[in-house]
């Protein structure tokens, strides 16, 4: 069955997600550029990410939506399992969102394009100025419920084991006075591990939970602290032992 299913990813899926990939971009940068930017940054990458996730045969479960506020915006944060987070995310979140990402994949062909012509917001750390401008953009954007998706691990994990969390996404949340929700996903390290780079796709059941919003309390270091260590704890109680980490302080 592992040949067979590898076989069917080489001759079949993989052509259909490239294809789908091109075509998903094409149609958020002409659809954003004729005034129908709320609707191409939602709708064509929750189908993309849906299709790609049902393109592997891949089940997925999700918990946990019906304890958001459609027209609240939120600071999504969500452990960093693998590559497939991102179309879990997509696919299934049922939330107008954007990323927070490095300037630098701003110059990537077609899909820089692409994340620009959605209002994703793009991180400069060169200077105060330069992540005052950031959070001005941001201000901007979370609104009307949209909402902020980030990976406060900052990048995959290696072991399938959760790191630690920064704290950059929790100040934004403070800065702007926004609930912060805390998103356990599971099974993607299984799927597509970070070691395992560009290679063949492990069948593994998925899942996205989505807990309870964390209301800001006060604004400062004690509740930009305090949102930190409840999102960790919280994502982590729902992760299976394996994928559990429990480090002496568990922020940076």
């Amino acid at each position: 069955m592992v040949i067979l299913y590898r076989l069917y990813q080489l001759f079949v899926a993989a052509p259909l997600v490239i294809l789908s990939t091109i075509i998903t971009c094409i149609t958020i940068i002409i659809g954003c550029a004729i005034g129908k930017a709320n609707v191409c940054s939602y709708y064509p990458t929750m189908i993309w990410g849906r299709f790609l996730c049902w393109i592997m045969f891949l089940p997925v479960k999700v918990e946990g939506r019906e304890l958001l506020d459609e027209k609240q915006s939120y600071v999504f944060v969500a452990n960093h399992q693998g590559a497939y987070d991102i179309f879990l995310v997509y696919g299934f979140l049922g939330r107008s969102f954007r990323w927070m990402m490095k300037k630098s994949l701003r110059k990537t062909p077609l899909i820089g394009k692409t994340c620009e012509s959605t209002g994703q917001i793009f991180v400069d750390k060169s200077g105060p100025k330069a992540i005052r401008k950031t959070y001005e953009q941001a201000r901007a954007v979370l609104k009307n419920g949209v909402s902020l998706v980030v990976f406060p691990e900052g990048a995959r994990t290696f072991d399938g084991r959760m790191t630690q969390f920064r704290r950059g996404a929790f100040q934004l949340a403070d800065e702007l006075g926004l609930p912060v929700v805390p998103v356990t996903i599971d099974g993607c390290f299984d799927v597509l591990p970070r070691q395992r780079g560009i290679n063949f796709v492990s069948w593994h059941p998925l899942r996205l939970i989505v807990h309870a919003p964390i209301a800001p309390e006060g604004q400062g270091p004690e509740n930009v602290q305090r949102t930190l260590e409840q999102s960790y704890e919280t994502i982590m109680n729902d992760l299976p032992e394996r994928h559990r980490n429990r480090p002496a302080a568990p922020h940076q």
